[in-house]
């Protein structure tokens, strides 16, 4: 057979082969892939990288480092009266941080031995601590902790105590942050210093004092390892509370101790239960109706930091002493009282917020909104005044016989045209009604406005006149305060203000009344005390001051000033019922002359006192003895004696009704009466003002 040779196609076909095709397309898949994640990895690194910075501007704004160097509870704050007499005391006990290089080892090894054996070589957060917390969880059912000193820091200086996998987390971010800004020993500082111990003390040094009277540089290995054990449990642990406890635990913290190598076995048998130092010191109550006001006004007056702050008030204890026995007497039927005394310029010296702030710390001056009653018609009588009105012009005092809003007088009494001095002194209704109707009642509120009242009132209301719209204690003797200095509006406050220089009194000074207003406006309110329905609060000096009754007598109020004290008094009952016999000419202008009297007597100038933990003048104590009284039944107000005329006219009120009685050489000249105006059925609630009556009492 003859051999042929391989033909020329055969070999073209072999070298078309699709083979090397093949290996092509494998070598140019890869360059694609990696083409392809290039293009990828660019926007892949700018979301990492707004990630990052994202994470890195929360962290600075939730976890600022300087945080880290406050106190986490507000300081403890001591207010003294003006004489230098301690009042009240409120917030934590903290001292000053701790300086790690300052400490003795063993106190720093007594809280890492318990708490963190491994943190001066982990960063923050320790994988052994939590697989070791985990697996005991898991077998034997009793939760132990894994956290870290930096994680704790960061919980109790940074984060709310929930228990949740996404404050863990947030928990576990801040340690790291803290870990990369802060050098071990500042950690360490930090914790020490924010730490809770117990019976209200924060920080290492506090805690030393508390507990054994001494600073953490001087604590024994005993006592570092009994304050190592408190952590876990401050509250329970307490050494005041539960030493037993305490001791135990601290034995579970020497032998921690013994386990990390720094303490020998023969050290640690040698440490007994340490004897507890705690030093009495002087007991301030916490809260009293002035302190719980004044008291958020003062951590703003603070500086931030761990010193304990002694701040002074305005408060005059004497006169706090003289209002706490004027208001014993109010006890009548479940009636509340309240008194607010303040300067013209608004610097308050003695406050009444209730009979007993341990039994209701509800404060009756500041807090309860009630109806001013007639006292609000000096914003009526003012606004009058502004418009150019005096006080002898004329206003009918004559019943309403038409329309859909007919107000009466309390008294039932009626007359033709009286002039404004008259209708204020008597606190007529029908004439108050009518002079707002004539000077508007925009006028009315935009005086009120003027004078600081800032509580809503009613529009095109033309009950607003007789005093509906309901208020603060405070703000409506604050406003009586403007016209007293003629200067407004007056702010109430406890603490003593810079006085304003002549300069800054012309630029930035309080608005005033011009002197022919003023001086008009003293002449009603005179006029109220002198021959009007406040005759019971008539003093041997000048006082001006003006009646209030709310509709069926659920409110009575005396709101005056004389001697440089502006003074408003309420009586009520917190269930909003009507009150028994009372008006705002009793019992209020009783209390409030009581008062005054007592102010104005001579005493003892009391030196300020540098111990600022005592003695303690019991501001708001309800056993403290009444005033000396007539035995005169409850449905009888206190008789006051004046000089009219020539005549003795004794002033009094039974069962609501304004009795006077005169008398000269020949025996009784007179008597009038003034009877109480009559019920309605209809209670409103307290917190809301009741609907407009006809009715207000004077």
């Amino acid at each position: 057979m003859n051999a042929h040779p391989p033909s020329h196609s055969s070999q073209h076909d072999f070298a078309v082969s699709p083979l090397p095709f093949a290996d092509e397309a494998e070598l140019n898949a890869p360059i694609s892939r990696r083409r392809r994640l290039l293009k990828l990895a660019k926007p892949m690194a700018w979301v990492l990288f707004f990630i990052l910075l994202a994470l890195l501007a929360w962290l600075t704004i939730t976890a600022p480092l300087s945080k880290s160097l406050e106190p986490i509870a507000p300081p403890q704050i001591t207010l003294l009266a003006s004489d230098g007499t301690p009042i009240a005391r409120s917030g934590a006990v903290v001292d000053k941080p701790v300086k790690a290089a300052e400490l003795p080892d063993h106190v720093k090894q007594a809280f890492m031995a318990i708490e963190d054996r491994r943190f001066y070589s982990h960063w923050g957060i320790d994988p052994r601590s939590i697989a070791r917390a985990l697996w005991s969880n898991v077998t034997t059912g009793r939760t132990q902790g894994g956290s870290t000193i930096t994680q704790q820091l960061a919980k109790f200086t940074f984060l709310s105590p929930e228990r949740s996998m996404t404050r863990k987390a947030r928990e576990a971010l801040i340690a790291f942050w803290l870990e990369a800004w802060l050098t071990k020993d500042e950690i360490l500082e930090r914790y020490l210093s924010n730490a809770y111990f117990g019976d209200n003390t924060y920080g290492l040094r506090a805690a030393s004092l508390h507990y054994f009277y001494r600073q953490p540089e001087n604590l024994t290995k005993a006592q570092a390892a009994m304050l190592a054990g408190l952590v876990q449990a401050p509250s329970r642990l307490a050494p005041t509370r539960n030493y037993d406890l305490a001791a135990k635990r601290m034995e579970l913290v020497v032998r921690a101790m013994v386990a990390s190598g720094y303490l020998t076995q023969a050290e640690a048998d040698n440490i007994r239960p340490p004897a507890v130092d705690v030093r009495a010191r002087g007991s301030l109550p916490t809260g009293t109706y002035f302190a719980d006001w004044a008291l958020p006004e003062a951590r703003k007056l603070s500086d931030v930091g761990y010193a304990r702050q002694t701040i002074t008030t305005t408060l005059d204890a004497r006169l706090q002493s003289i209002a706490r026995r004027a208001t014993a007497q109010a006890r009548q039927g479940g009636a509340q009282v309240a008194l607010v005394a303040m300067r013209p310029n608004g610097e308050v010296v003695a406050m009444i917020g209730g009979h007993d702030y341990n039994k209701s710390p509800f404060n009756r001056a500041t807090q309860a909104r009630r109806q001013p009653g007639s006292t609000f018609k000096l914003f009526v009588y003012l606004a009058a005044l502004r418009a150019g009105w005096r006080p002898d012009d004329r206003i009918s005092n004559a019943e309403f016989s038409d329309g859909d809003y007919r107000p009466k007088n309390a008294s039932g009494t009626y007359s033709g045209d009286i002039t404004l001095e008259e209708a204020f002194a008597r606190s007529s209704n029908v004439a108050a009604v009518r002079l707002m109707e004539q000077v508007g009642d925009g006028a009315v509120i935009r005086t009120a406005r003027d004078l600081g009242v800032t509580s809503p009132l009613a529009e095109n209301d033309p009950s607003l006149a007789l005093g509906t719209s309901a208020m603060t204690l405070m703000e409506l003797t604050a406003a009586y305060a403007g016209v007293a200095a003629n200067a407004h509006p007056v702010i109430p406050r406890a603490f003593p203000s810079e006085r304003l220089n002549w300069f800054e009194q012309l630029i930035w000074g309080p608005d005033r009344f011009g002197a022919r207003v003023h001086d008009d406006m003293e002449q009603l309110l005179r006029a109220a005390v002198n021959r009007g329905t406040g005759r019971a609060a008539r003093l041997s000096v000048a006082n001006y001051g003006k009646t209030g009754t709310s509709q069926e007598n659920r409110d009575a109020l005396f709101i005056g000033y004389a001697n440089d004290l502006v003074v408003g008094v309420w009586v009520g009952r917190d269930d909003n019922q009507p009150l028994r016999g009372i008006s705002g000419g009793g019992l209020p202008a009783h209390i409030w002359r009581d008062f005054m009297n007592g102010a104005a007597g001579k005493s003892a100038v009391r030196q300020p006192k540098k111990d600022s933990d005592g003695p303690i003048s019991p501001l708001d104590s309800s056993d403290l003895p009444p005033l000396p009284s007539l035995s005169i039944p409850p449905s009888v107000g206190m008789p006051n004696v004046s000089i009219e005329n020539g005549e003795a006219v004794i002033s009094t009120e039974i069962q609501g009704n304004q009795v006077d009685v005169r008398l000269n050489g020949q025996g009784v000249s007179g008597v009038a009466i003034n009877p109480a105006a009559p019920k309605q059925t209809a209670a409103p609630k307290q917190t809301a003002p009741p609907p407009p009556s006809n009715n207000a009492r004077p």
